[in-house]
């Protein structure tokens, strides 16, 4: 076949762009990767070639159906290849613009993984909010999910108005901030297994949910005092939260759904993908931790704090859509997206 003896001439040059990428791992240069003893801008040029030469080849080895060992080596050697050109470099105050204002929205956007952690959360939690506030229609369904010792206690919590002590609503919230903060943890943490990931985040949305649907009652005595609290801050902490299964879940594809590449460069190379959607995440965290440290317990009418709120949810639509909007439709549809998932798991 023409195609298969064009590429097994190929050979000497992917074992030299294999030198090339042994030698920048190990010292992250291109010297004396080569014969030719290629140094600088020759070296580099030289391996940008090589680089785009296996990329072609790659892909003829893929359309063709080559042998599953030659297309396993190809997709291994454009991995570490890929990694090497594109890898990280020192900052310089002004790349940091582009790359948080750029770079790291548009990733977060498209990523499949961001996608289905958001549906599942907010999904859920909206549902499971909706089944608790409508007691006649559901009864018992707050109690048997979040607890009746739970629910107790997030009314006794309220029951002062947040005009009392100061000091009491702030040590209140640092004990918010640690147990939705842990739940993020946690969604990121089992996110490399991705069945417990998905489950830690269902539930804890299903729970939260149900709370915010119990004091949302007209009988619930707390719930005005409970609303003025999580109001300001209730968007910049959801949203961290999901965002943090996003990038749990993003280790969890890259670990199981290698594509060809070994797990290892497989769970690196999606780390690298995760690294912007847990940044996003804890900036998310920090900023609900500010607020719920200060805004949320202090004595401001509640208009404030629903502006506040209004003003944080626009901030982190235009963030995430706006500037993460792609300027072509991405190729992969909802599908797709879904059995990536899917068969990682």
């Amino acid at each position: 076949m023409k195609i298969a003896q064009r590429l097994q001439s190929r050979q000497p040059q992917w074992e030299e762009l294999s030198r090339f990428c042994d030698a920048m791992e190990l010292r992250g240069r291109t010297d004396r990767a080569t014969k030719g003893d290629l140094v600088g801008a020759a070296g580099i040029a030289r391996f940008s070639s090589l680089y785009r030469s296996a990329c072609a080849d790659l892909a003829l080895a893929d359309a063709y159906q080559l042998p599953p060992a030659t297309v396993s080596y190809l997709h291994r050697l454009v991995a570490r290849a890929h990694n090497q050109l594109y890898r990280a470099n020192r900052l310089k105050p002004n790349g940091w613009t582009d790359l948080i204002f750029v770079e790291a929205p548009k990733r977060i956007f498209a990523d499949p993984c961001v996608r289905i952690a958001a549906v599942v959360f907010f999904g859920l939690f909206s549902l499971s909010m909706y089944l608790a506030f409508q007691e006649q229609s559901f009864p018992m369904y707050a109690e048997s999910v979040a607890g009746e010792q739970a629910l107790q206690q997030a009314e006794t919590s309220f029951e002062q108005p947040l005009n009392a002590s100061f000091s009491h609503y702030v040590t209140m919230s640092g004990f918010y901030i640690q147990h939705n903060t842990g739940i993020g943890l946690r969604c990121f943490a089992w996110g490399v297994l991705i069945v417990p990931c998905l489950y830690v985040l269902a539930s804890n949305a299903i729970q939260l949910g149900a709370v915010f649907g119990y004091m949302a009652r007209s009988e619930t005595n707390a719930g005005d005092n409970f609303f003025q609290f999580v109001t300001a801050h209730g968007p910049f902490e959801l949203t961290a939260i999901a965002l943090a299964a996003g990038a749990g879940l993003r280790l969890g594809v890259g670990l199981f759904r290698t594509k060809g590449l070994t797990r290892v460069d497989s769970v690196r190379e999606n780390a690298s993908r995760a690294v912007p959607i847990m940044a996003a995440s804890a900036m998310l965290f920090v900023m609900a931790a500010f607020t719920e440290g200060f805004l949320s317990p202090s004595p401001v009418p509640y208009v404030f704090k629903a502006l506040w709120s209004i003003l944080s949810s626009g901030l982190i639509s235009f963030y995430f859509v706006i500037l993460g909007f792609p300027e072509q439709e991405p190729s992969d549809n909802l599908e797709d997206e879904l059995q990536e998932i899917w068969d990682a798991a």
